[in-house]
């Protein structure tokens, strides 16, 4: 037995340190190579400050809204809202918010909203949505900021955030970032 037991307690002291200590300790190191440090990318606006990477709630009908969030947008509860696409209530809220956005944006139709406009991400706290879902949004901002579509247009071109060495992922639209450009573009 003091034949197993033995290795056995070396083999899990030497693993606590490593990953309780080493493995930690070479992440943080790594991240203060990063830009700000692993901290994130801070955007400082109208003397607010944001974290870019932290989703946000945009409802207001002057702004690209962005994806909705399971988890209010708070960071410290950060989760996904764990109903089944069957759960009645998940069903209900999904149709809210389709109403909603009918109701905002008459210019559309249904079929025409993207899925990520009317489901919160898994985090809770996406701070990207699709190319399409600021498409959609373009003609309710456009006449309500009296900003030309093709201004709006070439927004959300110039905010278009390629997939990852052009294979992984989608192209993506920081909302955040979509917005404090809207703000800038419509101050001139």
């Amino acid at each position: 037995m003091k034949k197993h037991i033995l290795p056995a307690i070396k083999l899990t002291f030497i693993l606590i340190v490593f990953f309780a200590v080493i493995y930690p300790f070479a992440v943080w190191a790594i991240a203060q190579a990063a830009p700000n440090e692993g901290k994130g990318e801070i955007i400082t606006f109208k003397g607010r400050t944001y974290y870019s990477n932290i989703g946000q709630a945009f409802t207001n009908d002057h702004y690209f809204w962005s994806r909705p969030s399971a988890a209010g947008y708070n960071a410290a509860g950060s989760a996904g809202s764990n109903k089944g696409p069957s759960n009645p209530s998940y069903l209900a809220e999904v149709k809210g918010r389709i109403d909603t956005f009918l109701v905002h944006n008459p210019a559309i139709t249904k079929a025409q909203i993207p899925a990520d406009l009317i489901t919160a991400s898994a985090s809770g706290l996406d701070p990207h949505f699709s190319v399409q879902a600021a498409q959609v949004q373009v003609k309710r901002i456009a006449k309500i900021r009296n900003i030309a579509e093709a201004d709006l247009m070439t927004l959300i071109h110039e905010h278009t955030e390629k997939p990852l060495i052009g294979l992984f992922g989608p192209a993506k639209i920081n909302v955040l970032k979509l917005n404090i450009a809207l703000d800038q573009l419509s101050a001139k």
